[in-house]
């Protein structure tokens, strides 16, 4: 099996990469040119996995199919997990699949490619804390969706328990923990109100920070107001303390010890340990160190996203975010248009932020707006920072959907909401 382009990955970078090219293409050379592979069948934009997690978000409405997608953006999808890659030779290799019975659906299969984009994502790094396996993570929509039965059960378990109270901790105050924490209790509340008195419970979520203060790598004032909107939704925030290990039943601190019939982790990114045995160089976290043009020291082979160490500004690499895989994406669209018309580029890639914005609970967010008029940044909060959070998510359906089809699937969404109401307690 040989294509020109092959992305592995179908995140918001690559599956955007791919509707580009595919779309540039056109109908009749796309699919033979541009090949799409990932592990899982259906697209999710990751930012919403904490709203899957928690429940205000149906995954079965949301997730989008790639095969779907596909024949709508003229480029070919293969379902698999990539599990040898010789970028000497440009060859990879994808797992077999197999049923839960033993059989063998799909053999491993052999694919060779002109040029490569490596869109493996990110996981989570534990940074060798003590009892890992006793907490919860969210790379994934099968992990948020392992978490929110968990969850459910949880709430049921703390309905009918003697005590009556259910204690959360989440480790991470990046945008991740922030946001589940206010999701987890906008969830809390809506389950409150469908239950009569005998069956509620109360419930404490704690939100621990080993930086001084929550979202650390935003302006403070935006710490400031994300962290007096979570205390003010009765949430406790913890910064300055540091997790020691995680037992099954509480969380060790070096500020002592908490209670705890769940935690999630969303501390910090490291990508997959798998991709040392790539033949590519990788960083301490595991990432595909690449140049200013996205592309490893081997020709034709290039990576984005959470999986990219790319070089930014003053010796930093470019974050970790939606935004910068959005960029990298439009940047290789044009690089790889130009190398299949056999023509020179010579741009190199340049991150540009954008601001970051955080979503605290319905109705409510903070966050920072790069390049005003006055060259700065300015702050936003509450209603207009939601609408403009939430216009992300749309903007990525844009590109890989259509201008049309977006329109339809956000009035499909809110009347649907308004039928079945806002959680998922399925």
């Amino acid at each position: 099996m040989y294509y020109d382009t092959v992305i592995i990955g179908g995140g918001a970078g690559g599956l955007e990469l791919a509707s580009k090219l595919g779309r540039a293409l056109g109908r009749k050379n796309g699919p033979e040119k541009v090949l799409l592979i990932d592990r899982s069948p259906f697209h999710i934009w990751k930012p919403t996995l904490h709203e899957v997690a928690a429940g205000t978000l149906n995954p079965q409405q949301e997730g989008l199919s790639y095969s779907i997608l596909a024949r709508a953006n003229h480029f070919s999808f293969v379902l698999g997990e990539l599990v040898k890659f010789q970028p000497e030779n440009k060859t990879l290799s994808l797992q077999a699949v197999y049923h839960e019975n033993g059989e063998m659906i799909i053999p491993e299969r052999l694919i060779s490619f002109n040029r490569c984009v490596l869109a493996l994502g990110s996981g989570s790094n534990f940074f060798g804390t003590p009892g890992s396996e006793h907490a919860y993570v969210l790379e994934n929509a099968q992990d948020a969706q392992n978490f929110h039965t968990h969850l459910l059960n949880l709430f049921a378990k703390a309905a009918y328990s003697a005590d009556k109270s259910l204690n959360v901790v989440i480790v991470g105050g990046g945008a991740t923990g922030v946001e589940l924490s206010a999701e987890m209790m906008e969830a809390y509340h809506e389950i409150q109100n469908t239950v009569g008195s005998e069956q509620r419970f109360r419930i404490q979520i704690t939100l621990i920070e080993a930086a001084p203060r929550i979202l650390a790598g935003l302006p403070e004032k935006v710490s400031e107001q994300a962290t007096q909107a979570l205390r003010q939704k009765q949430i406790k925030v913890l910064s300055g303390t540091k997790v020691t290990e995680i037992f099954s039943n509480k969380v060790e601190t070096d500020q002592g010890s908490i209670p705890a019939d769940v935690v999630v982790w969303a501390a910090g990114i490291k990508a997959a340990d798998r991709n040392q045995e790539y033949g590519l160089p990788v960083n301490r976290i595991n990432q595909f160190e690449v140049n200013d043009q996205l592309q490893t020291p081997f020709d034709g082979v290039y990576a984005l996203g959470d999986c990219a160490a790319c070089p930014w500004e003053d010796g930093k690499l470019v974050p970790a975010r939606a935004q910068a895989a959005h960029q990298e994406a439009d940047f290789l669209c044009k690089l790889l248009l130009t190398r299949i018309e056999g023509k020179a580029f010579d741009q190199t890639f340049r991150y540009k932020d954008s601001g970051s914005l955080v979503s605290l609970g319905n109705n409510h967010g903070v966050g920072n707006l790069m390049g005003s008029l006055s060259g700065g940044s300015f702050f936003i909060e509450g209603l207009i920072a939601k609408y403009m959070y939430m216009s992300l998510h749309l903007l990525h359906h844009k590109t890989i959907l259509g201008y049309g089809k977006t329109v339809l699937l956000a009035l499909a969404r809110i009347m649907q909401q308004r039928v079945s109401g806002r959680l998922k307690l399925h």
